[in-house]
């Protein structure tokens, strides 16, 4: 993630330094992740805006896992509970397309995704089991490191349900002092504190600051 100093997440307005992208896709790559993670909302640019049919096939599709592709060289995956995501095509640049739902989305959404070649696996009935999902990408498609990449309700989940093992920010040289914007972990009323373990800290090009923690246990 690449929060401002004081873990906005939202860059709009924000005069980023040069290079900072070429930064991020650096410090991504030095992880040799298997595969990336984002939110719904998150993944609506990568995903498009492809048509839905309207009518639901002929023959009620099955809740059970499909998976167009399991050789990927990496996986782009998204969190999508409710089957909103109008994917244009199966890959986003040369990483194949994941999505993860319940078992709640209609029967036509799912011939969408088998038409357009888009795999999913569905993370639990009503609501999605993290977990559950995270064992199911290992199963099926051999994950074994997953790039969580925001944004704050989907990082907040992870963070809950006891699934990040470390913390990896770029911190822009950026005070954002807004209210009421997205920030890093956003888990609810309650919150999800956990204590983390500095592992490095190292200065970028740009004013970036490269901050490495583990998440304790227990």
């Amino acid at each position: 993630m690449v929060p401002s100093v004081d873990g906005r997440i939202v860059v709009d307005r924000w005069r980023l330094p040069r290079g900072l992208l070429a930064e991020y896709e650096r410090t991504a790559a030095s992880f040799a992740a298997d595969a990336w993670m984002i939110g719904r909302i998150s993944m609506e640019p990568y995903a498009g805006r492809a048509r839905v049919p309207a009518s639901a096939p002929r023959v009620r599709i099955p809740r059970t896992d499909f998976v167009a592709r399991a050789d990927a060289p990496s996986y782009a995956i998204a969190l999508d509970p409710g089957g909103k995501l109008r994917w244009e095509s199966s890959a986003i640049d040369e990483e194949h397309a994941v999505t993860i739902l319940t078992e709640q989305v209609p029967d036509r959404y799912l011939a969408f995704l088998r038409a357009k070649g888009v795999s999913y696996l569905f993370g639990g009935q009503r609501r999605i089991d993290l977990a559950r999902a995270l064992r199911k990408m290992r199963a099926h498609l051999g994950i074994r490191t997953l790039l969580l990449e925001g944004g704050g309700k989907i990082n907040g989940s992870f963070l809950a349900a006891g699934l990040v093992d470390e913390l990896s920010l770029l911190v822009a040289p950026v005070a954002d002092g807004s209210v009421a914007t997205p920030t890093l972990f956003d888990a609810g009323g309650r919150g999800a504190a956990r204590r983390l373990a500095l592992l490095a800290v190292e200065r970028r090009p740009g004013d970036l600051l490269w901050i490495r923690y583990r998440v304790r246990r227990g």
